[in-house]
């Protein structure tokens, strides 16, 4: 029986993700002309791994980028996928431990906190890209995630969208539900043992009838 419930953040809980594709496409098409559809080929993973990957020893570059997104998150709009508060508070009623779990940073999660002031509240914990090595594909962050409740790999459902965030829940071994939010029914399907459209109707006991 499941009694703890992970989510990413962006595409998941705020609907953001469709931001980040415009803005990650725009830094592309500027210093990696030659990768086509950068963007989605680095969604899950954190700005860190990034750089390793794609701007290992371009400090101006890594400047750059990091001073354009702190701008960018600065001015995003943040709201919330539809039904996502409602069913997280259900789940809470229900005693289920909720965390968030993102590659995201510390200073981007200032700029949520601000925008709803409510959010810290709505989750027992939050893991951000600071609190593990390596990121999306990797399970490390929702292992990380399962070692703070003490709880297995089999009590946990995690809610992602993104590729690498599918890859890494199933590397965790645990259940996933997909959203389609940043990607098709049909691509998230292959990797989600459920897929959603979005939390509108969704609560514990519908949860626990599909799981």
């Amino acid at each position: 029986m499941f009694n703890t419930a992970l989510f990413d953040l962006d595409g998941v809980v705020l609907d953001t993700e469709s931001q980040y594709t415009v803005c990650w496409d725009r830094i592309g098409k500027v210093y990696k002309p030659d990768i086509p559809h950068f963007a989605h080929l680095i969604k899950g993973q954190t700005l860190t791994q990034i750089f390793d990957r794609y701007f290992k020893d371009e400090e101006k570059v890594q400047h750059e980028i990091e001073n354009q997104l702190i701008e960018f998150e600065k001015n995003m709009d943040y709201a919330y996928i539809p039904g996502v508060v409602a069913f997280i508070k259900d789940l809470k009623q229900h005693h289920v431990n909720t965390a968030i779990v993102t590659s995201s940073n510390q200073q981007k999660m200032a700029n949520v906190y601000q925008c709803h002031p409510e959010f810290a509240t709505l989750f027992d914990v939050i893991f951000t890209s600071e609190d593990f090595k390596r990121s999306k594909p990797e399970p490390d962050c929702y292992l990380t995630a399962a070692a703070h409740f003490a709880v297995s790999h089999n009590q946990c459902v995690v809610f992602e969208d993104s590729i690498n965030g599918l890859k890494a829940g199933k590397a965790a071994q645990m259940k996933v539900c997909g959203l389609a939010t940043t990607n098709s029914i049909e691509t998230v399907k292959p990797l989600s043992d459920m897929v959603i459209k979005d939390f509108v109707g969704m609560s514990y006991e519908k949860l626990c009838e599909i799981i």
